[in-house]
């Protein structure tokens, strides 16, 4: 296994999601670029509204983007697409293939994401084998039509509980995550913050810089 899928040096500080609504193809594209040369560690393609084919052939294009700057790509909920892709890995949600499902057909050399909202869901993600957990809403976010909130108190459970890698998402930005500094997140996953930036790249080493300085796990 290369550099940029090793499981074993995953890092989830800077987690990138993407949601092209209202963007062409080559605009995404763009968008993946700027935020991978910003410093972001991860990222998630999440682009919902397409086709197998048109999923397919995005996911090879940001494959090539993500690989050239030796950063890991998840696919979300596709199972099938990450395979065809040879992305690093999978994110799924409650609502996807179950975990040990998937990781049966991925081998266990791929990463392996799931969405938990609660303990219970947590620990069931991780004795199904998931590698990391993405833990929210923390906020209200624009990216879903229905938002469930969790408590930063939660996501602290399930971090310490499980003892697994927890990454916050939901409606974060850099005038919001001060709420995560003490807790013990991994990172925080992003869509909006960097998808709608007028310069990605900026925004994403701002974003980097203030996570890396002052989250409890991350910090001095």
């Amino acid at each position: 296994m290369d550099s940029v899928n090793d499981i074993g040096k995953l890092d989830l500080t800077l987690y990138f999601v993407t949601d092209g609504s209202g963007k062409t193809e080559a605009e995404l594209l763009e968008t993946v670029h700027q935020a991978c040369a910003g410093g972001v560690t991860l990222v998630q393609l999440r682009e919902k509204e397409k086709s197998g084919l048109e999923y397919f052939t995005l996911a090879e294009k940001v494959r090539r983007i993500t690989d050239s700057h030796k950063i890991p790509l998840v696919i979300d909920d596709r199972v099938d697409i990450a395979m065809a892709v040879d992305a690093a890995g999978v994110h799924l949600g409650q609502s996807d293939m179950p975990v040990y499902a998937a990781r049966k057909l991925m081998g266990k050399n791929k990463i392996i994401g799931a969405t938990a909202k609660t303990l219970a869901q947590a620990q069931k993600a991780k004795e199904e084998g998931a590698d990391y957990l993405g833990v929210g809403a923390i906020y209200p976010t624009t990216t879903k039509v229905v938002t469930v909130i969790t408590k930063v108190s939660t996501l602290n459970e399930i971090a310490a509980e499980t003892d697994m890698p927890v990454v916050a998402i939901g409606g974060l930005n850099a005038s919001n995550m001060h709420v995560l500094y003490d807790g013990l997140a991994s990172g925080i996953a992003v869509v909006s913050a960097i998808m709608k930036s007028e310069n990605p790249r900026e925004t994403a080493e701002a974003l980097k810089a203030q996570i890396v300085k002052n989250f409890k796990k991350l910090g001095p």
